[in-house]
């Protein structure tokens, strides 16, 4: 059989591969132009820019004298320095049936209660403030009162935490309070003092709790290395405990799902331990928030808000400092594509609050909303993180964020920052400032048991509810306070009975500070803590 012969393409089939050929060449040599163009667009673009204004911003320079000072309006214990004149002595006996001194600490909001979670929330956010923006608190003579105010809280978190595995995580009861409009000084109820243990395990809680001790240890490891180490060392125990034992601290004790009802616990293992590795340097801490559990944990390309109860964006954000300025030694492949994972998240969350809607949900004057119960809580927190990631890039040298085909500047984030933190300003349709004691138009009517109640006055449980429904405002003022903010359609209603818009929280103050820290001045952020 004769074999047949490979037949031969005719001119046509010639033609069109000629053709092929050739847009082949055009399209290639097109993709190059661009490249080409775009690159130096880019180059042009690096050159080019803008940063920070220099000097301080006396706005905001003013807005972080007054914030600093709620920390002392919300103060338990035996005042020391006081300077908020219409505040005296309380809470002396806080502890004493367990053999405790947990005098210390602060109120958690406008009622009498020390909620541990949220507590010990203030106290992280408020170191991570003083570690970022330390030297911008000096230059307007507030870093001392910054450390003083979290180091009230750690000398509480210490006397709550008595052995390995028990943590105290709540003074007074809830119930009981509620039930009552009194000052701080002048209450005669029990405060019983809950806590949580092997029996009883609450990892969220305690997470958060060894979060605050790490980061409190680093801010004072150069000044008092003895405080220091005793931090870090119940940090360490305490996150020991809450891994071990794993549970949510609301489903062990119930009673206080009504109050600070926690989602899970595995935000904060993965918080704690970033904090701990940005304390101790133990690679453990590493290999545990990225090949141990970043799968399980981490929910990477989903980013949340950041807020008391969801530390998740948190976490990415402190994680991306390490891979903007890196860990200053060497890691495996796995943790390094994971932490790139914790960096990308972040830029997730940047890109929702740089581009427009539906991206992100706005008020008509400008707020960023995410929920109508604390509505600040949310804009400030998500414009601190702002700050911090801008900062970081503006450090690094990183010029630009590129989110659905849009390159953003560090600035641009800068200016969300400053957007959120004018908006509670006053820069807003009410023309109202959310922050008490700032500006000529603020809330008098706080949602706040001590401010409503006139010092010279004797009150006792239930007749004090007619202060509660004064028409008069605050014989008192709450100063630094930030109150839960507006609706949705930006309107505020100034009355002492409207908790969900007008009572303050600790933790929103702390992340005002930190706010008010990081725009009060611009200089470049330290590549380590330590």
């Amino acid at each position: 059989m004769e074999a047949k012969s490979k037949p031969i393409a005719d001119s046509s089939e010639w033609h069109w591969w000629l053709l092929v050929a050739f847009i082949a060449v055009l399209v290639a040599g097109a993709a190059s132009i661009t490249i080409w163009r775009n690159y130096h667009q880019l180059q042009n673009k690096v050159l080019h820019l803008r940063t920070p204004p220099d000097g301080v911003m006396q706005k905001y320079s003013d807005a972080l004298r007054i914030s600093t000072q709620f920390f002392d309006v919300q103060r338990s214990g035996r005042l020391e320095n006081n300077h908020i004149e219409w505040r005296g002595d309380s809470g002396l006996q806080d502890g004493k049936e367990e053999n405790l001194d947990l005098s210390k600490g602060l109120y958690d909001a406008g009622d009498l209660i020390k909620f541990g979670f949220p507590m010990a929330f203030t106290a992280t956010v408020l170191a991570w403030s003083i570690l970022e923006y330390g030297q911008h608190m000096e230059e307007v003579k507030e870093l001392k009162h910054a450390q003083e105010s979290l180091k009230w809280i750690t000398d509480y978190l210490i006397n709550a935490h008595p052995s390995d595995n028990v943590l105290y995580i709540q003074v007074g009861d809830p119930d009981v309070d509620h039930k009552c409009w009194e000052r701080p000084e002048a209450t005669t109820e029990k405060r019983p003092a809950i806590q949580v243990n092997i029996s009883h395990p609450g990892s969220d809680v305690v997470a958060e709790t060894a979060a605050a001790m790490a980061a409190a240890s680093l801010v004072f490891k150069n000044q008092n290395a003895r405080y220091s180490k005793s931090l870090l060392n119940h940090a360490q125990k305490l996150f020991q405990f809450a891994d071990s034992y794993r549970a949510v601290y609301s489903e062990s004790i119930p009673g206080i799902q009504d109050y600070y009802n926690s989602s899970g616990y595995s935000d904060e293992l993965l918080w704690a331990a970033t904090w701990l590795y940005h304390a101790t340097g133990d690679g453990y801490y590493i290999s545990y928030v990225t090949v141990m559990h970043g799968d399980a944990f981490a929910d990477w390309g989903n980013p949340t808000w950041f807020s008391w109860d969801d530390k998740l964006a948190g976490t990415q954000v402190l994680l991306s400092r390490l891979n903007f300025f890196g860990l200053g030694k060497e890691i495996s492949m796995v943790e390094n594509l994971n932490l790139q994972m914790y960096r990308r998240t972040a830029e997730a969350l940047m890109c929702r609050v740089l581009l427009p809607p539906p991206r992100n949900q706005k008020t008509k004057g400008g707020l960023i909303w995410v929920s109508e119960w604390d509505t600040l809580q949310y804009s400030i927190a998500t414009a601190f993180l702002a700050v911090v990631f801008s900062n970081y890039m503006f450090t690094s040298k990183t010029p630009y964020l590129y989110c659905n085909g849009k390159l953003y500047e560090s600035m641009d984030l800068w200016e969300v920052a400053i957007s959120q933190a004018d908006y509670v300003l006053g820069n807003n349709p009410m023309n109202m400032s959310y922050l008490v004691g700032f500006g000529s138009n603020y809330p008098q009517y706080v949602h706040h048991r001590g401010a409503s109640i006139p010092t010279n006055t004797n009150t006792s449980c239930e007749d004090g509810f007619k202060w509660l429904n004064s028409t008069k405002p605050n014989p008192n003022l709450a100063i630094g306070a930030v109150v839960g903010g507006p609706f949705l359609n930006d309107t505020y209603i100034d009355s002492r009975n409207n908790s969900r818009q007008a009572e303050p929280t600790t933790y929103n103050s702390a992340f005002f500070v930190g706010l008010m820290s990081g725009l009060v001045t611009s200089t470049h952020v330290a590549r380590s803590f330590t």
